[in-house]
């Protein structure tokens, strides 16, 4: 059974009915994808990692010149929209738009940005082992949007379908150069050596949040990875903000699942206060 849908969001500065019309039919986010968001875990009444989320959203901000609304505005919406919708646990999705604007890709020279909030109980489903496709699609090391949380998610979407046409749950990005850079909405982990890895910033991956901290704790280290490594790895992981998900099989190389691993790193990243 699906979790019973949040009645309430938030959008710039005020609560409103979740499905009330609220987004205005000029919003760039809408028509171009102009903008970023966040999905951040909600744990006993609270957002764990606010402030790493808010950085990295107002890193973005920088990158795509889009006003940022403040960590002020956000941490005082969060508590209004989660004492709204009773919730306590669960996850919440931040959106920031560049907001209305004319016809054409010029953006308005003082944009009036839409912030969108909104909340989601905690999803019902376990995070069962995934297979993934190798995506014919390659990234490039150098573009800038895999950096931030770009609204932009056609190429993940598309590589998402390749993936679902070959039976496997996702697909595994490779650069250009043929190193393993992430999945379509996961940072990668391996066993590689005894040891877990994860591919470097400089491969074009999004800067994790929860991968940041599995580096800061010293449970993971940087390393390159390539293509031809699959067959060495002792297993694998996909994480979000939200889960860890076992990888089952890398095309046609299955991985064990290493069930202990799983359960310290989840415990590490979702469970520990």
């Amino acid at each position: 059974m699906a979790p019973t849908p949040c009645p309430s969001l938030w959008l710039n500065d005020q609560l409103l009915p979740a499905d009330s019309p609220a987004i205005m039919a000029q919003d760039r986010g809408f028509l171009l994808g102009d903008g970023l968001f966040e999905t951040m875990q909600l744990r006993h009444g609270a957002a764990p990692r606010l402030e790493a989320h808010l950085a990295r959203l107002e890193d973005g901000c920088h990158t795509l010149r889009l006003p940022f609304p403040g960590r002020d505005t956000i941490r005082q919406a969060l508590p209004h929209l989660m004492a709204a919708n009773s919730l306590t646990d669960g996850s919440a999705r931040l959106t920031l738009t560049r907001g209305p604007g004319p016809r054409g890709l010029a953006p308005p020279v003082r944009p009036h940005t839409t912030l969108l909030i909104t909340t989601a109980p905690p999803s019902e489903q376990s995070a069962t082992p995934v297979r993934l496709h190798v995506s014919t699609q390659r990234r490039d090391r150098q573009a800038v949007l895999n950096r931030v949380k770009s609204l932009n998610a056609l190429p993940a979407i598309l590589a998402r379908m390749e993936a679902r046409e070959k039976g496997a749950d996702d697909a595994l990005w490779l650069t250009h150069e043929g190193e393993i850079a992430e999945a379509t909405a996961a940072s990668f982990l391996a066993l590689l050596d005894g040891q877990i890895v994860t591919p470097p910033l400089s491969a074009g991956i999004l800067p994790g949040i929860s991968r940041g901290r599995l580096l800061a704790a010293g449970l993971c280290t940087e390393r390159l990875l390539t293509e031809a490594d699959i067959p060495k790895f002792q297993g694998a992981w996909l994480i979000t903000a939200l889960s860890l998900t076992p990888v089952a099989a890398i095309g046609t190389q299955a991985l064990p699942l290493q069930p202990e691993q799983t359960g310290r790193l989840r415990h590490f990243l979702y469970d520990a206060s």
